[in-house]
């Protein structure tokens, strides 16, 4: 080969070289880039209790903020190590692929359609509707609510689905429907309504913060899965957030979820058997 076809042979390998090298640099992950910022950049709400709200000190704090306040941990040792975006419901996906977050954990139920324009983790959470009784009053579950037939009045938030909802799981109850959630469980208070019927993380919250007033009629319909999102098409950090939230459900931060669990929801979970992995049983 004569000096110059060496000449044009390197010149052509260079410049190959240099044409990959921002498709190369676009494989780094998400994970080297957070670790590299030092602290996580987190989608959530904060009008929504028990999963995102203020407290009377204006910080933020909920189950869904707790979940990445999980994640932080595993990336830093330091749960505080969170930049949060205050979002609506409707901003959860555009903020994820135009990577303004990092990770939202925000209520987000997981469906098909969604899962087309973001990476969802494993879930952390099984919501449903659930029925909510007067401790002491004239129904004792819900095998009682559903044999007294057509004197029982339930009552429910305002929409377009309550009836067919609630004759789910009640065929024959009356349903009655108010334009807010405070108002359903004033209808219960004062008799107007046998139960009340909500998502069933709302009035594990509520007769948390009314001890002794109120009981689960034990019986939930409607599951819907919640899980955070993260972009598509990076696995090194959906698998990261999916170790952290496994291992806070199952492993080594079990009592970080656990008592996150207990105080949004006021129910005491049972710690994971030592052993063969559950996930495989």
């Amino acid at each position: 080969m004569t000096n110059s076809l060496k000449t044009a042979a390197l010149m052509l390998a260079a410049a190959t070289f240099l044409a990959g090298a921002p498709a190369i640099a676009q494989q780094a992950s998400k994970l080297d880039e957070v670790l590299a910022r030092g602290h996580l950049v987190l989608g959530t709400g904060s009008t929504n209790a028990p999963w995102h709200f203020k407290s009377d000190d204006d910080k933020l704090q909920g189950f869904d903020v707790d979940m990445g306040r999980i994640v932080a941990k595993a990336l830093f040792g330091d749960p505080d190590k969170i930049e949060y975006v205050n979002q609506s419901s409707d901003a959860r996906i555009p903020n994820i692929t135009t990577d303004k977050v990092d990770l939202t954990c925000q209520f987000m139920t997981v469906t098909g359609e969604r899962a087309q324009q973001v990476a969802f983790t494993i879930p952390y959470y099984r919501e449903g509707v659930g029925l909510m009784l007067k401790e002491g009053g004239q129904y004792a579950d819900y095998e009682a609510l559903k044999a007294a037939g057509s004197s029982v009045t339930i009552s429910v938030l305002q929409n377009v689905y309550a009836e067919d909802m609630i004759h789910a799981a009640l065929p024959e109850a009356n349903v009655d429907q108010y334009d807010s959630v405070d108002l359903i469980y004033q209808a219960l208070e004062s008799g107007r309504a046998d139960a009340a019927a909500t998502d069933q993380s709302s009035l594990a919250w509520y007769m948390t913060q009314n001890p002794g007033r109120y009981k689960d009629a034990g019986y939930g319909w409607n599951p819907q899965t919640y899980a955070c999102g993260v972009k598509r098409g990076d696995q090194d950090w959906l698998n990261f957030v999916n170790t952290a939230l496994h291992e806070a459900m199952t492993g080594v931060e079990f009592d970080f979820y656990a008592e996150s669990y207990k105080k949004w929801f006021g129910k005491d979970l049972t710690p994971p058997q030592i052993g063969f992995p559950v996930e495989y049983k």
